[in-house]
């Protein structure tokens, strides 16, 4: 098996050096850059501060900044619009350019299922609805949308694709992977790649992409996480044979796509922070699959290495990072370098190569074209958060949805139907529908401002004129209706804060669907998760069962599916488990309740 992945492996890399060759030719130009720099300027380059933590705008000319980013829920001081982020940018740009070298800013977001920090927005369905329809042109296609509403801010780089491989759906971050199916991640992942930075990295409708987190932060083992005690930034425990089957294979396949920038995990692998570990950012990513592009930091993650930060940087330094995302700590991270440099506990030689690196990218973006405007395109505002990308997004919700049961013929629902009666705390929420990374880092339940439609007005949008619509949050009321649709689920969260040790219904959702089904109506209940849940028993109180994950906010993608325009085709990228117990199902012994792949239809 060990041999057969490292041919595997060798013979990816004749088409990785094809793949990377726009940015080596750029070489020439960046190591005559490279030439002319002095210590504070390769560090600055080396440097990403986070806006919203910035002491000062005159920071990015003092500090020689080379990058700058918006973490979730960093907005504009002036406000979260359109126009506002679109200032933003240009005024940092601006400030870049009085630097003695004029190299500009790479600036990064974490855009992660449309441009999700800014309002008006569209919002796509997570990564793991869009597992669900297995479409690489339709990802293709979201991604486009994404950048282009990227671009319209001025912002010229994502964080994104995130091409884990959950394997235990306890982890707060299950919903940014696709599958928990390696070859399933690799072939959408590589496609958001494609779309992200289109086939000319200079292309300004495109963005820069980031794969995301290298590597094993999927398997992550239970209990093992300082900062959760759960899953989140833990320690993924195996032999490295078992980690590159189940987790390189994206990473090679992002690399033959060309990505420009790679972002190590939080996580360990076998007790070593990968943000530390050489073997795997250098002698792995580097050398052994020739990736030319550079590698970033993720937020504050440096600081974990070690308690004494001269060390931390020091050893993640010297183990292949390029780029420090050291959002508040930017000055002391360069002053920190730049005196381990002095103190040659970091070699120049490893200075120059990350700073190349991060040169080249900038050369293949047209960032140092001096013929080329650096700053936002505003023509673009037109199309940001049109309704042709609406139309995009609620394609994606349809076919995303996974239909696990359908007794009776219960679905689709006439139109023409006389009542129906809505329920559940999720039937008119388009922050429940988003999930996190909407607005704000974590989302939020409510009105996030972002456009779009709930379940609930979907529903009257669709059914005839003379259909009466009823609705309680707690499904009271529903008696002589002639069909029930509860929308239950989780509320918005992210990273850690989403870990769980028991992915159960609440009670509040419980009782919604027992009221409903007292009335011996019949019963459809649609579920808004960032992954499966235990529905045991919901499944026993309703005749049909939608599993619509976390939608975004074309929720009139659901109502195709309940109504009949769509037939579901959506078919599960995570196994379902049937008990807690059965959690990760990578051990479990027994089926699932649900296999991978399943997904009924009308």
């Amino acid at each position: 098996m060990k041999k057969n992945i490292r041919i595997l492996i060798l013979l990816s890399i004749v088409s990785v050096q094809a793949r990377c060759g726009s940015l080596s030719s750029y070489d020439k130009q960046a190591k005559e850059l490279l030439s002319k720099m002095t210590l504070e300027e390769k560090i600055g380059q080396m440097t990403q501060a986070e806006h919203g933590m910035l002491k000062g705008i005159n920071d990015v000319e003092k500090y020689f900044l080379g990058s700058i980013l918006s973490g979730g829920s960093s907005d504009p001081y002036n406000g979260n619009s359109l126009a506002a982020w679109t200032d933003m940018y240009d005024n940092y740009q601006k400030q870049a350019l009085k630097t003695r070298l004029a190299i500009p800013l790479l600036y990064g977001v974490d855009a992660l299922h449309g441009h999700n920090n800014v309002l008006g927005a569209v919002i796509f369905p997570h990564n793991i609805g869009l597992g669900c329809t297995r479409d690489v042109n339709l990802v293709e296609e979201i991604a486009r949308i994404t950048a282009l509403e990227v671009r319209a801010t001025g912002i010229n780089w994502t964080f994104a694709p995130c091409v884990t491989v959950p394997q235990d759906i306890r982890w707060g971050r299950t919903y940014e992977g696709f599958s928990e199916n390696t070859e399933l991640v690799k072939i959408l992942g590589e496609a958001q790649v494609r779309a992200y930075q289109g086939n000319d990295l200079s292309n300004p409708l495109f963005v820069l992409a980031c794969a995301k987190h290298f590597i094993g932060d999927g398997g992550t083992v239970f209990g093992t996480s300082k900062m959760t005690s759960m899953l989140d930034q833990g320690n993924t425990q195996m032999n490295e044979e078992t980690l590159r089957k189940l987790f390189l294979s994206p990473y090679i396949a992002a690399i033959e796509a060309g990505v420009g920038s790679i972002m190590p995990s939080y996580s360990s692998f076998n007790g070593t922070k990968c943000s530390a570990d050489k073997h795997l950012l250098t002698e792995i990513l580097k050398e052994e699959l020739g990736f030319e592009g550079f590698l970033i930091s993720d937020y504050k993650a440096i600081k974990q290495i070690s308690p004494d930060f001269n060390t931390a940087v020091e050893i993640s330094i010297n183990a292949g990072m390029d780029m420090a995302m050291e959002p508040n700590s930017y000055d002391v991270y360069f002053t920190t370098l730049k005196n381990l440099v002095e103190q040659r506990k970091v070699p120049m030689s490893r200075i120059d190569d990350a700073v190349i690196r991060i040169l080249l990218v900038k050369f293949a973006m047209g960032l140092m074209d001096k013929n080329k405007s650096v700053f936002a395109d505003r023509s673009l505002h037109k199309q940001f958060g049109s309704a042709e990308h609406r139309e995009a997004a609620r394609k994606a919700v349809r076919q995303s949805i996974v239909l696990l049961k359908n007794e009776k013929q219960t679905l689709p629902i006439s139109k023409k139907i006389v009542r129906i009666h809505i329920a559940g705390k999720s039937a008119d929420d388009i922050g429940n529908q988003c999930g996190g990374w909407t607005i704000e880092w974590l989302g939020k339940s409510g009105d996030v401002t972002t456009g779009g439609t709930t379940i609930l007005q979907a529903v009257k949008n669709t059914v005839s004129a003379d259909t009466k619509i009823t609705f309680s949050k707690d499904g009271s009321g529903a008696e002589d209706a002639n069909i029930g649709i509860v929308v239950i689920g989780e509320t918005p969260y992210a990273e850690g804060r989403g870990d769980v040790g028991q992915p159960v219904i609440d009670k509040e959702d419980m009782e919604a669907v027992s009221n409903m089904k007292k009335t011996g109506i019949p019963v459809v209940v649609v579920l808004i998760s960032g992954r499966p849940m235990i529905i045991n028993e919901v499944l026993e109180q309703c005749d049909a069962f939608i599993a619509a994950w976390l939608p975004g906010t074309e929720g009139q993608g659901a109502a195709d599916v309940l109504f009949g325009d769509y037939k579901p085709t959506g078919k599960l990228s995570f196994s379902w488990p049937k008990s807690v117990s059965q959690i990760p199902l990578s051990q479990a012994k027994d089926k699932p309740l649900f296999e991978y792949g399943f997904g009924l239809s009308y």
